[in-house]
């Protein structure tokens, strides 16, 4: 039997994993966190453990297709990626945010939400976008961006915007404002359902080594 794979996410999420990873005793062979590298797979000091870095939207596909066993993604790709291939044991507490509607300052409030039919938005999170709004019994008109979301409204492309929010600074300097809070967001560990049942003791040990990992930084 091969070894698993654990599929990470690439950029400000993967730093802040760090002391977490360090935790669970996960060790790579070289830096896998240096960003200017193009080396995507990396062996650890367990032989029978891999990395793999990936976009923060890809790690949800590679473990639910089984090209990685277990993986952190934030809960906004869970959230968008709906699948029951994964399944999502523990919360990591990093990457701390929020998936949030905003408009430009000088429309918020100017008509009640609550009123309207459809809506243009965009996002890159579709399926959030529209189950959002559809709960609401508003159509979304989906403008489907994957960066730069924050333009959308002063170009007339989208009325509102659906985006992850921090701490809204990058709202505030293009003119918009959070209107409302979707869901709050942090990283999960995630595992394959498939390897969970065929593998349940490797699975089980890595899960609680992740929460060892976490039990060293609080």
């Amino acid at each position: 039997m091969t070894g698993l794979v654990l599929a990470l996410p690439k950029g400000r999420i993967l730093k802040e994993l760090g002391p977490v990873l360090d935790g669970a005793g996960i060790r790579p062979d070289v830096d896998f966190s240096d960003e200017d590298s193009r080396r995507l797979r990396f062996g650890t000091d367990h032989p029978d453990l891999d990395v793999v870095r990936v976009r923060p939207f890809d790690v949800a596909a590679f473990v639910a297709h089984g090209g990685a066993q277990i993986g952190v993604c934030g809960g906004d790709v869970l959230m968008e990626y709906e699948t029951d291939q994964i399944y999502a044991p523990l919360d990591l507490r990093i990457g701390a945010c929020r998936v949030s509607v905003a408009e430009a300052a000088e429309t918020a409030g100017r008509d009640d939400p609550s009123r309207w039919s459809r809506v243009s938005v965009a996002t890159k999170y579709p399926n959030i976008a529209r189950r959002h709004f559809a709960a609401r019994g508003i159509q979304a008109e989906v403008v489907h961006l994957n960066g730069a979301m924050e333009l959308a409204p002063s170009l007339g492309l989208a009325r509102v915007i659906v985006d992850l929010v921090q701490t809204g600074s990058t709202l505030k300097a293009n003119g918009l404002v959070e209107t409302e809070v979707i869901a709050p967001v942090s990283s999960r560990l995630i595992v394959n359902r498939t390897a969970l049942k065929t593998r349940p003791e490797e699975i089980a040990a890595w899960v609680a080594r992740f929460r060892e990992g976490l039990s060293c930084i609080a």
